[in-house]
């Protein structure tokens, strides 16, 4: 399943991505209760849908099967005809990797370090496909970094994971692009500055559930800056894999159902290409997944639409 948050009336709400249209699960559930018992409410808001996910994803893919195999407009929008929204708009943590690709590691003249390294990126910085990336006023060194990111389906609860179990965590996986303001990132040690400014985390367009990837760890992902190609690598080049990561990150912080964890950005960031290129008003920043989607964000100066 791909799932959305899309915008309707102003106000967001939980979709499926079936074909060209949309389906508002919500409404969905309710029409298909009459007949099936058996089918849950499903809350119009992600967020919701996190807090019974694990109870709720039976239901979830009854609807969505049920109208991929009898579509009805009125329970859904043409995809053309809605704006679709960061797909989780208040995820419980955004705890992002450093450093999980050699070659980036090498290329920023760092070390591989003996354990993931982490910092947090905080909710309110996230940024729809389509919306703008802001460049501050207070810095030109706006620089990209394409990942792919894990989205957990069911809380820890004070569990600290094993390697073998952490994928049963798993919910599914989208595209983050972790825009980073490098001079603020490298003032001190800790990068939580140079990466929670306004407008900084594209996130999206979609959530794939888990059982449609079959592997994360053999997908490609590319980043194109005005189309010219800046990043290209594939997850399986990931110095600690995913179920590395989760185990490192469930030692110490009780992981949630919506959580999103980027896994880190291979080769090709601007600020060490001689000379260094960064983001600049007027550009598009885009990352491709192809077994997810692609997220792509104009870059518009802070004065335009902050």
């Amino acid at each position: 399943m791909k799932l959305v948050t899309y915008r309707e009336n102003n106000a967001p709400r939980f979709g499926a991505l079936v074909g060209d249209r949309v389906l508002d699960l919500a409404r969905a559930s309710a029409a298909y209760r009459a007949t099936d018992a058996a089918i849950e409410a499903i809350p119009d808001r992600i967020e919701a849908f996190f807090e019974r996910s694990e109870a709720l994803l039976p239901s979830l893919r009854k609807v969505v099967k049920r109208f991929a195999d009898a579509p009805d407009e009125a329970l859904s929008s043409k995809l053309a005809a809605v704006k679709l929204l960061a797909p989780i708009q208040r995820p419980p943590k955004i705890v992002c990797v450093a450093r999980n690709y050699a070659e980036h590691a090498r290329e920023a003249g760092l070390e591989i370090s003996p354990i993931p390294i982490l910092f947090p990126r905080f909710a309110n910085t996230l940024v729809a496909d389509g919306d703008p990336v802001v460049v501050p006023s207070v810095s030109t060194h706006l620089d990209w970094e394409g990942e792919l990111a894990v989205i957990i389906g069911k809380n820890t609860n004070g569990r600290r994971l094993t390697k073998a179990e952490a994928m049963d965590y798993v919910f599914g996986y989208s595209i983050f692009n972790d825009v980073t303001v490098r001079d603020y990132q490298f003032r001190v040690t800790q990068y939580t500055a140079g990466k929670n400014f306004r407008a900084s985390g594209p996130f999206g367009p979609v959530i794939v559930t888990a059982d449609e990837i079959a592997d994360p760890h053999k997908l490609d992902i590319r980043t194109t800056l005005n189309g010219a190609v800046m990043q290209s690598a594939n997850t399986e080049t990931m110095i600690y894999d995913i179920p590395t990561i989760l185990e490192h990150i469930s030692d110490f912080i009780d992981l949630e159902a919506g959580d999103v964890i980027p896994t880190g950005t291979p080769a090709g960031v601007g600020f060490k290409r001689k000379p260094p290129i960064f983001l600049r008003d007027g550009d598009t920043i885009t990352v491709d997944i192809p077994s997810i989607g692609t997220l792509s964000n104009p870059v518009v100066n802070e004065g335009a639409v902050l």
